[in-house]
């Protein structure tokens, strides 16, 4: 049985229990949610070294990672590399997106690494191989595509993207309406030019019951893809989008009364008024399934800051009710990331996360907060390095001020303010 099918019989599984101590709730809250949808306990029955995590209301808002070679760029070493930093920086999840190279051995690779979640995108792996077997794109049949789905699953992984919702009707909304960038998302664009070229249903949509046996099979949770999302914030909440999530709402119950559990992906480039608006609507749509959002992107015009600019919109979206922030780097829209551009979009995201956290008044969200607070009032450095979201970064930037005695920085030395309320004054009166 699944982890779903287990909480829909009332009990509480193993990895619930790990998922209910690492959140500081109790195990009973964490069954709850899985029964009723509104949590996802990700953990493959085959990924032998991973730790479940828990996503979803009620909990700490998570982050995913995403790293993976390109056909520019494949080194299995390197992506190792990345997810040591992953570990250190302390994300909760990763997503290999590889389209380079030997996908599985680096999807393998991976996995025996990670004791993270781990996620990927099985459409590349078929669109992988029917290129390395000298075929087309639009050569992929549906059984290439549910073969490596399967794959996927017999491997580990925890989660995958699956855009069943890029069907003819949806793809043609979006033609109807006019999109300035179209399509942005991958595999949204490979399913499409395959209908195209096919004159065929999206075999992920027309033959989901197959897709949610293989699900079931392995307890992996779908991500239902938001294979439409806007690339820019003109073309965010158009018809498309929305017929897409409308979709993906109906095989969210349908998954749910299978035992197979789903998390909704969201957009995207979407500007400021818009993102709670589409958290809500998400939420209704898809009966409070956990929502992934990449970003979201208020702003298109920040490349080599696109970390910041996602910060922004995933603290909203979060606090809105987002539940997984996918992180997004500095070299967004220029380049395959470095490992300093991963650690980067780490902890941009987590402070995302955590500004989100405190939004939701999540217990223990403050508890930090106020532990620095304190530690600043007493000009205790160590204590604050220690509680700092970077604490290498903390100490390599800290200049204490000699002409305050090391009570305060060089920004204010004997002028700190926080010194001189510490000083005793005396009132005139």
């Amino acid at each position: 049985m699944t982890q779903l099918e287990k909480a829909q019989k009332g009990k509480v599984t193993e990895e619930m229990r790990l998922c209910a101590l690492d959140e500081n709730v109790s195990p009973k809250f964490i069954q709850e949610g899985v029964k009723n949808g509104t949590i996802v306990v990700v953990r493959n029955q085959a990924h032998d070294n991973g730790y479940p995590s828990a996503v979803g209301r009620g909990l700490r808002t998570k982050i995913n990672a995403n790293i993976g070679t390109s056909l520019d760029r494949s080194d299995i070493e390197f992506e190792l590399e990345k997810i040591k930093v992953c570990i250190e920086a302390k994300a909760d999840a990763v997503m290999d997106l590889s389209t380079g190279g030997d996908l599985r051995r680096i999807r393998q690779a991976v996995i025996a690494a990670s004791p993270m979640i781990v996620g990927t995108v099985p459409i590349y792996q078929a669109a992988a191989d029917a290129i390395a077997g000298g075929r087309s794109l639009m050569d992929l049949t549906a059984d290439d595509m549910f073969r490596a789905i399967e794959e996927h699953g017999k491997d580990g992984v925890d989660f995958i993207t699956v855009h069943c919702g890029v069907t003819r009707q949806s793809v043609g909304r979006i033609l109807n309406e006019g999109r300035i960038l179209g399509i942005v998302s991958r595999g949204g664009s490979i399913l499409a030019r395959w209908m195209e070229a096919n004159d065929q249903e999206n075999p992920l949509y027309e033959d989901y019951d197959r897709l949610l046996e293989i699900a079931r099979k392995y307890d992996m949770v779908l991500s239902l893809g938001d294979g439409l999302r806007p690339g820019c914030i003109a073309d965010a909440t158009d018809r498309g989008q929305i017929q897409e999530l409308i979709l993906l709402g109906e095989l969210t119950q349908k998954a749910r009364d299978r035992g197979v559990q789903v998390m909704i992906e969201g957009p995207g480039h979407v500007p400021l008024e818009q993102i709670k608006a589409n958290i809500l609507l998400q939420k209704k749509i898809c009966h409070g399934a956990p929502f992934y959002v990449l970003g979201p992107l208020p702003t298109d015009i920040a490349p080599g800051y696109d970390h910041i600019t996602s910060a922004i919109g995933g603290a909203l979206a979060g606090a809105a009710g987002a539940d997984f922030l996918c992180y997004v780097t500095p070299s967004e829209h220029l380049r395959l990331p470095n490992l300093d551009d991963v650690r980067e979009g780490i902890m941009t995201s987590r402070l995302a996360a955590h500004i989100a956290d405190l939004a939701k008044g999540l217990p223990g969200a403050m508890d930090l907060d106020l532990q620095m607070a304190r530690m600043r009032k007493e000009f205790d450095w160590e204590g604050q390095i220690n509680l700092s979201i970077d604490p290498d970064r903390t100490r390599a930037w800290l200049e204490k001020s000699e002409s305050a005695k090391e009570e305060g920085c060089t920004m204010c030395g004997e002028l700190c303010a926080i010194k001189l309320g510490k000083e005793k004054t005396h009132r005139m009166f």
